[in-house]
C-alpha cells in the first residue's frame, strides 16, 4: 500500500476538488488560454500551481498566463518580483497592469466594490489584448459560501459567485476553479509552500463583513459539521413551492 506524506495527501486532495469542479461546472476545454488573477494572496498563488500542473497533462490542452492588476490610488504594497519569480517558476508567462479609480464619482457604491470592479475590468482589457478566452479567479468554496450569506443578509438576494459565468458583454468567461476547494486546505499548502505574504495597507479594508461571514460559517460547521455541503447543495435545490414568492404583477397591484 503506498504511503504518502502529508503534503502530498493536501495536494492530492485539493487536486482533487480542483478536478471535480473543472468538470462537474465545465470550466476548462481543450484550446482555452486562461488568464490568472494573481494577487499575491495563498488562493491566486496556490491557483498558479494547480493550474500549471493541470496544463503539462494532456487532456484538456490548455494554456496559462499570470497578470497582477496595480491600483494606483490603493496604498496596497506588493512584491511584483517575488510573484513575476514564482509565476515563471511553474513556466507561466507574468504581466503587471496599473490601472486607478476615483470613489468620489459614484458615492452609491462602496471603495471596496469600485476597487474590485475596476480591478476586473482591467482583467478583461489584458485578457483581450493577449488574446484569452478565459479569466481564472483564486475562489474558493470558503469565499462563495461566504458571499452567498453576505448576498441573503445585506442584499436581500439568494445569490453568489459562481464557478462559470459567462460575460457576454465582454466575450470572456470568468472560471473559478477552485470552488470545490476548502480554505484550510489552501492554507495548509501555503504553509508547505512558504508563500510569502504581501504587503497591504488598504484604507478600506475594515469595511468589509466577509471576515464576519467567516466566523458566522464557522459557527455553522460547529452547529452541523455538514453544513457547506447543505449550504452548497441548497444552491441548486430551490423549492419555489416551499416559499413565499408573490404571483401578485405590479399593474395588479396598483
Amino acid at each position: 500500500m503506498t504511503k504518502y506524506t502529508e503534503e502530498e495527501k493536501t495536494l492530492r486532495r485539493i487536486e482533487k476538488r480542483l478536478m471535480k469542479g473543472v468538470v462537474e461546472y465545465g470550466l476548462i476545454e481543450d484550446g482555452d488560454k486562461i488568464l490568472i488573477g494573481l494577487s499575491g494572496g495563498k488562493d491566486s498563488l496556490a491557483l498558479v500551481e494547480l493550474l500549471a500542473r493541470r496544463a503539462r497533462i494532456f487532456k484538456p490542452k490548455f494554456s496559462i498566463m499570470a497578470v497582477h492588476v496595480v491600483m494606483r490610488n490603493i496604498p496596497y504594497q506588493s512584491d511584483v518580483e517575488y510573484l513575476r519569480k514564482y509565476a515563471e517558476s511553474w513556466g507561466v508567462s507574468f504581466l503587471v497592469y496599473e490601472t486607478e479609480f476615483n470613489a468620489s464619482t459614484d458615492i452609491r457604491k462602496s471603495p471596496c466594490f469600485l476597487c474590485s470592479w475596476n480591478r476586473r475590468k482591467a482583467l478583461f482589457t489584458v485578457a483581450k489584448e493577449q488574446g484569452c478566452n478565459k479569466i481564472a479567479l483564486g475562489h474558493h468554496m470558503d469565499d462563495i459560501l461566504e458571499t452567498l450569506l453576505m448576498n441573503i443578509t445585506y442584499q436581500g438576494a439568494f445569490s453568489s459567485m459562481p464557478p462559470r459565468l459567462v460575460m457576454k458583454k465582454f466575450d470572456m468567461t470568468v472560471i473559478r476553479p477552485m470552488c470545490l476547494v476548502h480554505e484550510t486546505d489552501l492554507i495548509e499548502l501555503a504553509q508547505m509552500r512558504g508563500y510569502r505574504k504581501q504587503v497591504k495597507n488598504c484604507p478600506y479594508e475594515t469595511q468589509s463583513s466577509r471576515s464576519t461571514m467567516k466566523g458566522i460559517l464557522r459557527q455553522l460547521e460547529e452547529m452541523n459539521p455538514e453544513a457547506r455541503y447543505s449550504l452548497w447543495g441548497s444552491m441548486s435545490n430551490i423549492q419555489e413551492e416551499l416559499l413565499p414568492i408573490s404571483h401578485v404583477s405590479k399593474t395588479e397591484m396598483e
